[in-house]
């Protein structure tokens, strides 16, 4: 679809579409770049403060994941006017403010429409200094596949609108997709990555899917090193499986190898529509274990090393068990 769209010819546009990156990255000056990206989104969860708070990490996620430092943001709500009480569009749109000054900046504006279906999402822009941007352009054969946060949120999310999950259930997944990524992004820097992206709406193998074809590589992932929120493989079990992630799972069989023995709850899993994930991080080998001890010092929910970068077809990508 994007192909019939004229391609940026600024040569300050670092980052545009064309690599389906999480960010644009526009060059200011020789040492300033902006990072600028936008999301927006339907309800995850039922409680008005933790879906703003969701929507406004997921869209930092972006800003985080091309190494950037969000500057600013501003906000968009689609709000049913006489369907809803007024104090649940205050309510959204606290938990996105609050998020936001809990990642060091502050929601500046925004837009409200009035639509029979509730959703939120930002836009935020991020700095960054352009020889420093983390695209999802730069894996290398042999680089390590680190992932920061568990998967599940879809399946989750799915439960939660079923009420097939208990408070316990829902604390832990609002509790990871409200997450900030901010540590993770810290972590990065500190260490020196080669390539990044987040884990949303295509799943694990679909981003995955992405980076390699964007950096020309192929990739291996092991689904048992892959981190799993509970009681989700439990669900998937029970077909407790939303749309878009069925929709992954089709997507995924041009370029996904499965090798014997990987679970078929498991495959569903890797595909898994996310709402705000974590990062996968791909890192020279020589610095995954100051990668992940960076991570663990940062509280990243996870710092688990699940596959790695290899030579081969562009994007394909081997699932062992």
């Amino acid at each position: 679809m994007l192909g019939g769209l004229p391609v940026p010819i600024d040569p300050n546009v670092l980052v545009g579409f064309a690599t389906a990156d999480d960010a644009a990255v526009y060059r200011l000056t020789d040492d300033i770049a902006l990072a600028l990206t936008i999301d927006v989104f339907t309800p995850v969860v039922d409680d008005p403060y933790d879906f703003g708070a969701i929507a406004a990490a997921n869209s930092l996620s972006d800003i985080y994941a091309m190494g950037a430092t969000p500057i600013a943001m501003l906000s968009f709500v689609g709000f049913p006017r006489g369907k809803l009480p007024w104090d649940v569009l205050q309510r959204i749109l606290l938990g996105g403010a609050e998020k936001a000054r809990e990642a060091g900046v502050d929601v500046v504006g925004g837009h409200t429409v009035d639509d029979p279906e509730p959703k939120c999402g930002y836009a935020v822009v991020g700095t960054v200094h352009p020889g420093r941007v983390i695209p999802n352009a730069g894996g290398r054969p042999g680089d390590v596949l680190v992932l920061t946060k568990p998967l599940g949120s879809g399946v989750l999310s799915t439960a939660i609108k079923r009420d097939l999950v208990d408070v316990a259930d829902i604390r832990r997944v609002v509790d990871v997709m409200a997450g900030l990524n901010k540590g993770a992004a810290q972590a990065m820097a500190e260490v020196g990555v080669h390539a990044c992206t987040d884990i949303t709406g295509f799943g694990l193998l679909g981003h995955l899917h992405e980076l390699a074809v964007a950096s020309g590589v192929g990739a291996t992932v092991r689904a048992e090193a892959v981190p799993i929120l509970p009681r989700v493989l439990e669900l998937i079990g029970d077909g407790v499986v939303p749309g878009g992630t069925w929709t992954n799972v089709e997507s995924t069989e041009p370029f996904v190898r499965w090798a014997n023995g990987v679970d078929e709850r498991v495959r569903v899993a890797l595909a898994d529509a996310q709402t705000s994930g974590g990062l996968v991080v791909a890192v020279p080998p020589e610095r995954t274990d100051a990668l992940v001890s960076a991570l663990h010092r940062a509280k990243t929910h996870t710092a688990a090393v699940i596959g790695e970068l290899t030579e081969g077809a562009s994007g394909q990508i081997q699932v062992h068990p």
